[in-house]
Order: C-alpha cells, then structure tokens, then sequence
C-alpha cells in the first residue's frame, strides 16, 4: 500500500485536526493532571487524542502498528521486525497546554526503515497544519483551508532566526546560542518549532537534553522534505526504532548547510 501519497496526507490531516478539536474541548474548560511513571503531566485531552488518533490510523492502515506516548510501548525484539510503523504524540507539550500558552501539537509520523518519511504537525490552538510526504512534497494548511508549499530559508539572513524550548532553556543552551554569534531567539513549546524552521520563519532549532522519537518524528520528515536538516551531535540524521530505548539524544535542526552546525552541540 502506497501511504506516501496526498490522498493520505489529506486523510491525515483531517485526523489530526480531529484530534486537535478534542484537545481543544478539555482545553477550554476544566481539567485535572495526572503524574505518568516519569512524572510527564497527563490529561483527559492526551487520552482523547490518542484513541481519535489510534482509531483513525487502524482504519487507514491496519497493518501497520503504532507507537505512540500514550501506549505501552513493545520491546525492541517485537519491533525490530516492522518495516514501517506510526509514531504519535497525540498532545506534544503537555506542559504548555497546563500552563494554558497554547504552545502544543498533535504529532503524526510514518517511518520506514528508521526514516520518517511522512509527517503532520497539527497546532489546535490556531488551526495550523504542516504537513509533509516524501515524493510528494511539504506543506502548510491554515485554519481557513487555504494550503500553501513550504520550503525552509535558504540562504541564511542575519541576525539568525533561532527557536527553542521554552521548558527546558539551561546553561549548555545558553553557551550554544553565544557561539552562533548573532541572532534573534524565541522561546517556544512543542514541535512547532521544526514547523516554523520548515516554513521559513526560522533558521536553527538546538535541543539539549532528551527528547522521545514521538516528539521528533513528524517535525523531522517535514523539515526535511522542506529542504532540510536534523542531525545529532556526529552530524547524523536522527534515526527511529532501532534501539531499545525511544529516547533520542541531543539534535540540531537548521535549514541551510553552509555551517557545519552539528559541532555546536
């Protein structure tokens, strides 16, 4: 079955926006927050869009198994034998939706043979959606509808355009963003910030510390298949599904390859 296609990425978004619409019902009123194992906050919004999400992906593609945040999550035994599989965070920045900024995603990717290959990035909030397959090419739907291609800024401008994660800004961060040179930086939540660097409105997102390959995934295919990059600290593009833990390490995602950015972590 081709899911690389634009019939599945509109199926997709239409999913995604779904599941946004359900996050949004918890959002505008009240709600209580859980503690997971790892002490990761978890709402009823997070478990809406999961089972949204889980539904609609085993209606489109029975046969291909999911992970997401919201799941347990079989052994490396059992998944080191899927060709392909989905990766989903149904609520990316579950912080940001308790503090009520507004800053999370709903993050759907297919990957196949450790690369994504497909990904959408929904933001409820503004109705926003990235949206990307290779073959077929990277895009942004606005609220409205109205669909646009993307491609990430090249070459660069100056100052640097350079987002990053508002919960998670250290000292290591602080040295990285001095050694750019100049730039200007905004601090924002969840995988929006790879959508923004897809779009062209920044330049450069360093992350420092863990992330879970569900939280990367998506916003790596779509960068990517925007023209550019998300590499760890050897210069290698993030790879998903080949280790027993889901827990990526430090990575760069930058736009324009004229600077060998990966040094800088």
């Amino acid at each position: 079955m081709t899911l690389c296609s634009r019939p599945t990425l509109d199926a997709l978004v239409t999913l995604a926006r779904a599941a946004g619409d359900a996050i949004l019902e918890v959002y505008n009123g009240p709600f209580d927050v859980t503690l997971k194992g790892d002490d990761s906050p978890l709402t009823l919004a997070d478990l809406r869009s999961h089972a949204i999400i889980a539904h609609g992906l085993a209606l489109l593609a029975p046969n291909v198994p999911v992970i997401s945040e919201e799941a347990a999550v079989p052994p490396l035994a059992v998944r080191a034998g899927w060709s392909r599989l989905w990766l989903v965070d149904p609520l990316d920045g579950t912080k940001e939706f308790v503090n009520r900024n507004g800053e999370f995603t709903v993050n759907i990717a297919l990957v196949e043979g450790g690369v994504p290959i497909l990904g959408i990035l929904h933001v409820p909030l503004d109705g926003r959606t990235y949206f990307a397959a290779s073959g077929v090419g990277a895009f942004r739907a606005q609220a409205g509808g109205q669909v646009s291609a993307i491609a990430v800024r090249k070459p660069l401008g100056s100052p640097l355009r350079v987002v990053g994660s508002r919960s998670h800004r250290g000292d290591r961060l602080g040295g990285l963003l001095e050694a750019i040179g100049p730039h200007d930086f905004r601090p924002l939540g969840s995988a929006s910030k790879f959508g923004l660097v897809a779009e062209g409105a920044a330049d450069l997102y360093p992350r420092i510390g863990p992330t879970s390959e569900w939280d990367t995934a998506a916003g790596q295919a779509i960068v990517e298949i925007a023209g550019g990059h998300v590499v760890d600290r050897d210069g290698n593009p993030l790879r998903y599904n080949q280790r027993e833990s889901l827990l990526n390490g430090d990575f760069i995602v930058y736009a324009d390859g004229s600077r060998p950015w990966h040094t800088l972590l």
